[in-house]
């Protein structure tokens, strides 16, 4: 059979469904009984990895004639959506895409086939998106982490995966997920947020920014620190973006989410083991193996267990200007994170010898909030010192005073300087990077 068999005369699909306006189950048969019907006229297992818009044309065109034949009362909009609905079916990923056609969305959350939330400004809401039922939404799972060459089942409960736009999933089933299977996807909007979105969004001020500007270019280490969502791989993506095009960037990240421009850049992925529980190459491996790639610069998605040590050598041995994020509160608790995830390399070293390794690799801490209106903040900007005895010496540099919440809902605050010129600030200088005096002084209202 080819990829069309003739003409589409009165489908059978008419006779199964004969209902009075359109239900959500009605719906959901009526679909499937579309699609069955569209697999007598297509070959849908030759057209479904065409990427072909004339393809997808011409069986749209087909889903088209079949729910024109249908006898159901349905308005004109009722008929186009559930056409639409079908060929989502057949080339994506069901009733997701319209989700996923949507830039402002920047979370899509399946708590089982029944509810589908999804975020927007950095706020949660529900949507009218359900799924047929356990069954359908393991379809199209299976969709999307068959095309990456993974697999989930009891054997394999969790896994991650990437969609083709570079969007982040992950999904976890029964036994472990009580009620039913869980997607959570991640997605990265197709224009990269720009340097000049964050201080329109007031992320950070524009002296901030010149600062961060400057450190990326007079090749300070940095580490930016959030929770979840606060903002921290976009942030790493914009101050990856100063980076100079003549040197070698290798980036290393569990899964590839950083969208760097330059034209030398080297980007490696962790893999997970197989379902023997083999073959799995993890962050501190790549990370190795990267010092023998002649990197100048080496960025690291997110350091989150015992590559974090080998991190802080490479920063201290020729790899300066190195950037990475991690998970914590402030910026002190990133410091103890890195620390303990050190620790976790088991190499024996005292805990001094660690602090003196953070010390000496790092000089900048961003910490990054996500604010109960859903706006991101740079909290702090942090400078490491030193070592005070056995501790870790820092010093605040800008802050964010949040000072009360509007009527709106938004907060209000405003961004400060602490009046301390930095330590580096000697360092942009020898760099050919001057920094105004007065440009820690002054308070700005937002």
């Amino acid at each position: 059979m080819g990829l069309f068999s003739g003409k589409v005369a009165a489908s059978s699909v008419s006779d199964e469904k004969r209902k009075a306006g359109v239900s959500f189950k009605a719906y959901q048969d009526l679909k499937s009984a579309v699609h069955r019907d569209l697999l007598s006229k297509v070959d849908l297992e030759k057209i479904a990895s065409m990427r072909d818009v004339r393809i997808r044309g011409q069986v749209f065109s087909v889903i088209q004639d079949l729910v024109a034949a249908l006898d159901t009362p349905m308005s004109a909009p009722e008929r186009e959506r559930l056409a639409r609905g079908v060929l989502d079916e057949v080339f994506g990923l069901g009733p997701l895409e319209p989700l996923l056609q949507d830039s402002t969305i920047s979370d899509i959350l399946v708590n089982t086939h029944k509810a589908v939330y999804v975020e927007r400004a950095g706020l949660l809401e529900e949507t009218s998106v359900m799924f047929k039922d356990d069954a359908h939404l393991m379809h199209i799972i299976d969709k999307i982490v068959s095309a990456v060459g993974r697999r989930v089942d009891e054997s394999s409960p969790m896994v991650d995966a990437r969609l083709l736009d570079g969007s982040r999933v992950n999904v976890i089933i029964p036994p472990l997920s009580v009620d039913g299977p869980i997607l959570s996807i991640r997605r990265f909007g197709h224009v990269p947020m720009s340097a000049d979105d964050l201080v329109l969004n007031r992320t950070l001020t524009a002296p901030m920014l010149d600062i961060l500007k400057g450190a990326v270019r007079a090749r300070l280490s940095m580490v930016i620190s959030g929770g979840t969502g606060a903002g921290k791989t976009t942030f790493l993506n914009v101050l990856s973006g100063f980076i100079s095009d003549k040197e070698r960037i290798v980036t290393i990240e569990d899964s590839a989410e950083l969208q760097l421009k330059q034209r030398h850049v080297v980007r490696l992925e962790c893999r997970p083991p197989n379902v023997e529980g083999k073959g799995g190459v993890k962050q501190r491996q790549l990370l190795i193996n990267s010092l023998r790639m002649r990197p100048d610069r080496i960025v690291v998605g997110e350091v989150r267990g015992e590559e974090a040590l080998d991190m802080l050598q490479a920063m201290n041995t020729g790899h300066d200007g190195s950037l990475t994020t991690v998970h914590a509160n402030s910026p002190r608790d990133a410091i103890s994170r890195m620390e303990t995830m050190s620790l976790m390399a088991n190499l024996n070293l005292p805990e001094k010898a660690i602090r003196q390794q953070i010390a000496s690799a790092i000089t900048i801490v961003v910490q990054l909030s996500r604010m109960s209106d859903g706006t991101r903040r740079v909290t702090h900007l942090s400078e490491i010192t030193g070592m005070d005895e056995e501790v870790v010496s820092m010093q605040d540099i800008f802050l964010f005073e949040k000072q009360g919440i509007g009527p709106n809902g938004r907060v209000l605050g405003q961004f400060l300087s602490t009046g301390i010129r930095p330590k580096f600030a000697e360092k942009l200088k020898a760099s050919g990077i001057q920094l105004p005096a007065n440009m820690f002084e002054h308070p700005v209202n937002i």
